[in-house]
């Protein structure tokens, strides 16, 4: 496996370049963290040495190719104080992974992994692309339940791509800004299959969206719209699905907490987000959402957060509200502050950052969380981070 990778970081820089239109992206970031968690005593520290490497390869007209590889060096005392810190840091695929452990020492990992292996066909109105790729579905900017395939946290700031689904994409635009589609995602059982099909439609100056298919062996379909209201942007999504199966007690056996909670059982499931946002002339942003799960918890929210993923949820939390502010200090240097609070558990995480062009291509990110609430709640755990990290595209 190793020297399948290698040969495929190395194929970009050898012989295709030379067959046909090629091109070649991507950057390299070092960042610095320091973490304290409640439940330790000693604050962590870590390097990061993030690289990613983009390719398109255009063969023929009708085709074009794409190999995407990220490389992580990391190396501090989380490497060590963390249990099964190589597995949380690892992209899960159902078939092949297609990645190396390069080294895995007492302080230090070195992982690589091809994100993205896909080819894409396009003829007349249909494209259908196959591979390891990024089906990103939905129209609100940080929760998308209607994103079967890869729904991300935004807390997961390093990591702009997301991860990408081993799928096949069918798509056929029956105008400019309207289209059928269907994917699918296999799985080795069908609990862990995906199948869904996705139409839109513009109207009234809105995109509408309406999507149904069956994930986990659970049907579901939803709907979702992208819009304004006199020059500020309007979105929301709705996913209705049957009731997750899933058993009565926390992920953590060995915990057993007084007035801990396990999800409810109402059936159908129901999923809502809604997004609105404005800029202002003078540069200000706004930005609030807001995101329902009828079968969330209410208290312990912190308890059930794995078990949320695995059931596809956002959040194990039954409401969820973000709220941003950014601001243009300079033409270089744009500040931001943007806060998720769980208004039943009383938790909250507050996200302070700044970017600062320093260069043509060299942008400096000072970023920190801070997060306030009891133990065992959705963000009573989270401590405090900060992170200051340089990134150079080319």
């Amino acid at each position: 496996m190793k020297k399948l990778i290698l040969c495929l970081i190395l194929l970009p820089s050898l012989g295709w370049a030379q067959l046909s239109p090629f091109e070649v992206s991507g950057y390299i970031k070092d960042m610095v963290s320091t973490f304290k968690f409640p439940f330790l005593d000693k604050r962590l520290n870590e390097e990061l040495v993030h690289a990613r490497l983009n390719s398109r390869w255009y063969p023929a007209e009708p085709l074009v190719a794409s190999l995407e590889v990220r490389f992580r060096a990391i190396y501090g005392s989380s490497v060590e104080k963390i249990p099964n810190y190589l597995d949380q840091i690892k992209s899960h695929h159902e078939f092949e992974q297609l990645d190396a452990v390069l080294w895995n020492r007492r302080k230090t990992i070195g992982y690589a992994q091809i994100d993205r292996l896909w080819l894409d066909y396009t003829s007349g109105n249909l494209e259908m692309t196959l591979g390891r790729q990024r089906i990103a579905w939905g129209t609100a900017l940080v929760w998308n339940v209607i994103d079967l395939f890869n729904p991300q946290s935004i807390l997961d700031f390093d990591y702009e791509e997301k991860p990408g689904a081993d799928a096949i994409r069918l798509q056929y635009y029956t105008g400019a800004v309207t289209k059928v589609e269907l994917a699918a995602k296999p799985g080795k059982s069908k609990d862990r299959t995906i199948v869904a099909g996705l139409f839109s439609i513009n109207a009234f100056g809105y995109d509408f969206y309406g999507m149904a298919g069956i994930r986990s062996n659970r049907w579901l379909a939803g709907a979702a719209w992208a819009g304004a209201i006199r020059k500020a942007g309007f979105r929301g999504e709705v996913l209705i699905s049957e009731a997750p199966k899933q058993k009565s007690y926390p992920p953590f056996p060995y915990l057993f907490l007084p007035g801990s909670e396990s999800f409810g059982t109402k059936n159908p499931a129901v999923n809502a987000v809604l997004s609105a946002d404005y800029t202002f002339s003078n540069s200000l942003y706004i930005h609030t959402e807001l995101l329902y799960n009828n079968n969330g918890v209410s208290r312990n929210a912190g308890l059930l957060y794995w078990q949320a993923l695995q059931l596809g949820m956002l959040s194990p939390a039954r409401w969820s509200i973000y709220q941003e502010f950014s601001y243009d200090i300079t033409p270089l240097i744009r500040g931001s502050v943007f806060a998720i609070h769980n208004p039943d558990d009383k938790s909250s995480i507050v996200v302070p950052y700044l970017t600062w062009s320093l260069a043509e291509n060299l942008d400096l990110t000072i970023l920190s969380f801070l997060s306030s609430g009891k133990r065992f709640t959705e963000y009573g755990d989270y401590g405090t981070s900060f992170f200051l990290r340089l990134k150079y595209s080319f």
